[in-house]
């Protein structure tokens, strides 16, 4: 059997300075068409896991923009993630493109909110030997 890939997305915007959620919805790629993310009792539990994983690195994102000064009017984000036969990570991406509303994300402040992402409680217990690739991307 081969590996298992994902691939989920997520647009959101939001109404304070403290970049809390104004509105929020995700897909996921299934048989080459997007579909809305609708999660329940009956829904298969990687996808729990992982959806787990891109909504822990979506907040330590706003949270730690919010810190640094960044207000955020919108963003887009992508999950994409590689899983072995038997379901372990392989290789986890995730990257957001933010239209700011106000502030100025320096490389410094970049740095300090893709190092912060790493700290969320679902990627502190990922397996050490996943390549785990994070980007943010500031636009005004």
């Amino acid at each position: 059997m081969s590996n298992r890939y994902f691939h989920l997305r997520m647009s959101s915007s939001y109404q304070t300075d403290e970049n809390d959620i104004k509105d929020l919805a995700i897909e996921v790629l299934h048989d080459d068409e997007w579909e809305t993310l609708d999660l329940g009792i009956r829904s298969p539990g990687f996808l729990l896991y992982i959806n787990a994983l891109f909504s822990c690195q979506h907040l330590y994102m706003r949270t730690n923009s919010a810190e640094s000064d960044l207000v955020i009017e919108s963003s887009t984000g992508e999950l994409k993630v590689e899983a072995g036969e038997f379901w372990n990570l392989i290789s986890v991406s995730v990257s957001f493109d933010v239209k700011l509303k106000s502030g100025s994300a320096t490389e410094e402040y970049i740095r300090y909110i893709t190092e912060r992402m790493t700290h969320c409680p679902v990627s502190t217990n990922l397996p050490e030997n996943i390549n785990m690739e994070i980007s943010v991307k500031f636009d005004k």
